[in-house]
């Protein structure tokens, strides 16, 4: 089935719940590094996902609600957002597809608070698994 192909500037939207967690999101965004273009936009070849770092973006998780620090990546992607068919520069190109996985990596815990005097108990985990799905400004060019 033909999908979309993203280019330089295309939005990264993250889902909320990663597991246990609940990330405050914001997008990322996608920069191409393919040497086709499409109205002046570098087309994105698999492994410009890589490049998507969002920093910080608050998160609880469950206990935790003394809110927490971290970054939103992309794990992996789905075999529906690797072209089949096409590349450039020798790279498959990266399709729309559907929701990839997504990881939210902590660099500042969240916390529980005390019971009684004492100080707040830190979140242990250093990293949530979630979900994510490109947006695409091109309705013009699909491939599979």
């Amino acid at each position: 089935m033909d999908d979309f192909i993203l280019i330089e500037g295309d939005q990264v939207i993250f889902l909320p719940n990663f597991g246990a967690a609940t990330v405050v999101v914001k997008p990322g965004q996608l920069k191409g590094s393919g040497p086709c273009t499409l109205n002046g936009k570098k087309l994105c070849i698999v492994g410009d996902e890589a490049g998507v770092s969002v920093p910080g973006c608050t998160y609880t998780a469950g206990p935790f609600t003394i809110p927490g620090v971290g970054t939103l990546k992309v794990a992996s992607l789905g075999a529906n957002h690797t072209a089949r068919q096409t590349n450039t520069g020798g790279r498959p190109l990266l399709l729309k597809g559907s929701n990839f996985i997504a990881k939210f990596e902590v660099q500042t815990a969240a916390k529980q608070p005390p019971r009684g005097p004492g100080a707040p108990i830190p979140d242990s985990a250093a990293q949530y698994t979630g979900a994510g799905q490109f947006a695409t400004t091109n309705s013009v060019l699909k491939t599979s």
